[in-house]
């Protein structure tokens, strides 16, 4: 005699349960569940005839389990207060109590709750409603920003946090996709099977054959797979550059630049400015606004993005590295002059 508190997960679909919970269903005397639950229709088709409880007593359940042997099939969000109500009865009158999972979470299981969530919002919310993916851009700027400075910061403790943000923007774009009726359509399942895809083919040292001498051979087998799926992608136009964001920060940008030229062994010279190259923006003369000769401001930027390249840094880290530093000088001067 005892009771069985069999758990499941609704984030597996119903049904789906170990063996150890079927044998424990098959065998009890008693199995209770609440009307609706979703396990139901498969514990009937099961041969499996349960006794539906509206209101679970503890009291009742502990005092049937001393009887016979009873199954408990909790709701799948849990019957946390039920459970304590057992255990308090069990331990003032000792019983055997078992929790029996008769299904898990699979690593990532929380993910459906956030798509679940995301679709609630965008049908229910009036201002989740209105956002497009343009709108939204700049959210998802903003929460890489703030993942960045977590990270430079040292504060691992809120990167959870932090990364979250970043993942409730890729389900939110997911989501408005969703609700086209085009080819431009995709779901969440789209984006994680375009990225696996990628993932598996750029690792075929992992997922296949391949075999590799370390790190750098890796890189190179990568720089390979990806200049084939350019190649693939546009053909006779495919360039080495394509897919470098413009809109990155400038230092960032010069960055990727010049780390993709130098892959294929580009010119490493300084680049030529002026309004014959391009570099006028529309004022008609390319000196006045920063694009000038060999003394151009842009020019030198390039250039000790270049140097910091060389010396194994990353510029922009650098330059965010002095402003933090520039930040906490001026706070100080700020402190001591209310202090005078």
């Amino acid at each position: 005699m005892g009771l069985t508190l069999l758990a499941t997960t609704h984030r597996v679909a119903p049904g789906l349960l170990s063996w150890k919970a079927w044998e424990a269903l098959r065998s009890a005397a008693r199995v209770q569940v609440r009307p609706g639950h979703p396990l139901l229709p498969y514990l009937r088709e099961a041969g499996v005839v349960p006794e539906e409880v509206a209101e679970p007593d503890a009291g009742a359940l502990v005092a049937a389990a001393r009887r016979e042997d009873v199954v408990w099939v909790a709701a799948p969000e849990g019957d946390e207060a039920l459970m304590r109500g057992i255990g308090t009865l069990a331990v003032g009158d000792p019983l055997d109590v078992e929790v029996l999972h008769g299904s898990y979470d699979l690593p990532g299981a929380r993910v459906l709750d956030l798509v679940s969530v995301m679709d609630t919002l965008r049908r229910e919310c009036p201002w989740d409603r209105e956002q497009t993916h343009a709108t939204l851009v700049p959210y998802l700027l903003e929460e890489a920003y703030e993942v960045a400075d977590t990270v430079e910061s040292g504060d691992l403790g809120a990167l959870r946090e932090e990364l979250g943000d970043v993942l409730m923007q890729v389900a939110f774009h997911a989501a408005v996709a969703a609700e086209r009726d085009d080819e431009t359509a995709f779901t969440i399942d789209d984006v994680a099977a375009g990225i696996v895809d990628k993932l598996v083919r750029r690792h075929p040292h992992v997922f296949a054959d391949v075999s590799v001498s370390g790190a750098d051979e890796v890189n190179a087998n990568w720089e390979r797979i990806k200049a084939a799926e350019r190649a693939e992608k546009s053909g006779a136009d495919a360039s080495a550059l394509d897919g470098v964001p413009m809109g990155q920060p400038a230092l960032s940008l010069a960055a990727q630049l010049q780390r993709r030229a130098d892959r294929i062994g580009a010119p490493a010279a300084p680049p030529e400015t002026g309004p014959e190259n391009g570099s006028d923006n529309g004022s008609g003369n390319g000196s006045e606004n920063g694009a000038g000769g060999g003394d151009d401001l842009g020019v030198r930027l390039f250039e000790l993005v270049r140097e910091a390249r060389e010396r194994g840094l990353d510029p922009e880290a650098e330059l965010r590295a002095v402003s933090r530093v520039f930040r906490d000088r001026v706070r100080a001067w700020e402190r001591r002059r209310q202090n005078d």
